[in-house]
């Protein structure tokens, strides 16, 4: 028996033996699934289909979010409960209030820049010669992880003092132009926004690839009508472009808001969260494993959490009322 429990081979064995058993429950479940028939039917449908699914949804999310809630309430080392102190502290801490800051900033610019340049690039390359070569370019970001991009543009950002030779590209331009080197990184607070153009220049891509899709799916009647009746390109933009594109617009926003609200990849890379670069999810993972305060930690948690519901209900009302509109 220790042989298979602690021998490479016999785990793989045993791996081999637990898909083979899934497996073989998966296909009991269809074949009794299969053999029903009537109301009986559509409920072993249900389970087979949705009860995995559910399972896993249970055991991955709902679990985790009610365990991580009653941890918020207790001591660091989660036994003592302590009431509503460490959301006290969560909300007063300089610290902690310097994340709430920073994350603001986040929240607020990635999503309207980003958003903002895919749509004007959806706009400008439509139709022209090198569309193609035009959207690669942009969306390329996309395929580099947010680890990746920290790193790139930290080697941009990279500063070294006066007399020294600059190695990083945006530095040694000021510096060949006569000017003295910029700290990007270091300098409170403008770092958080030289921080944020990282994230709006990988999100970009993202939103110009659905700005784009929805923009082709105008009817080209009503691009030829408004363009008979001698519309400007500001008027088409804002009357026909926009409305026309508005539910890709909502969901465009509200996935590059839910994904900043979570950022944590790109400060920890390029500051370490470091010269008041802090953000919620940083000071979360600082709190849980650097400084091992599970209480407060799992307050940070539960805030990043609360913050990202009114988004996501807001997302999920605009879904419905499409849809209402299409069928009306």
């Amino acid at each position: 028996m220790d042989f298979f429990l602690y021998s490479k081979f016999g785990q793989m064995i045993l791996a081999v033996v637990a898909f083979l058993a899934v497996i073989a429950v998966i296909l009991l479940l269809a074949r009794v699934a299969d053999r029903t028939a009537g109301r009986s039917r559509t409920w072993w449908m249900v389970l087979f289909f949705g009860g995995p699914a559910l399972l896993l949804l249970g055991v991955g999310l709902i679990y985790p979010a009610i365990r991580t809630t009653i941890m918020s309430f207790m001591d660091r080392t989660s036994e003592n409960a302590v009431g509503f102190a460490n959301y006290e502290w969560v909300f007063t801490n300089p610290d902690s209030l310097q994340a709430f800051i920073n994350t603001f900033w986040w929240v607020v610019l990635v999503p309207t820049v980003a958003t903002g340049v895919g749509l004007l690039y959806a706009i400008i390359i439509d139709q022209s010669r090198f569309e193609k070569v035009a959207k690669t370019l942009l969306f390329m970001p996309m395929a580099i992880s947010f680890v990746g991009a920290g790193i790139i543009w930290k080697f941009v950002y990279e500063y070294r003092g006066a007399a020294q030779e600059q190695i990083g590209l945006l530095n040694a331009v000021i510096v060949g132009l006569g000017f003295e080197p910029l700290r990007f990184l270091q300098d409170s607070p403008w770092n958080t926004f030289f921080l944020i153009a990282v994230m709006i220049w990988i999100q970009a891509g993202f939103a110009m690839v659905l700005l784009s899709a929805a923009i082709k799916a105008i009817p080209a009647d009503i691009v030829e009508a408004a363009r008979l009746d001698g519309v400007s390109a500001w008027q088409m933009f804002r009357s026909i472009t926009v409305p026309s594109v508005r539910p890709t617009l909502v969901v465009v926003v509200t996935t590059i808001t839910i994904a900043t609200l979570k950022i944590f990849d790109i400060p920890r890379t390029m500051t370490g969260a470091r010269f008041d670069t802090q953000v919620l999810a940083n000071m979360m993972y600082d709190q849980s494993f650097t400084f091992g305060n599970a209480g407060t930690g799992s307050a940070l948690a539960v805030v990043i959490f609360v913050l990202v519901i009114p988004i996501v209900v807001f997302n999920v009302r605009q879904m419905i009322k499409n849809r209402e509109v299409r069928g009306a």
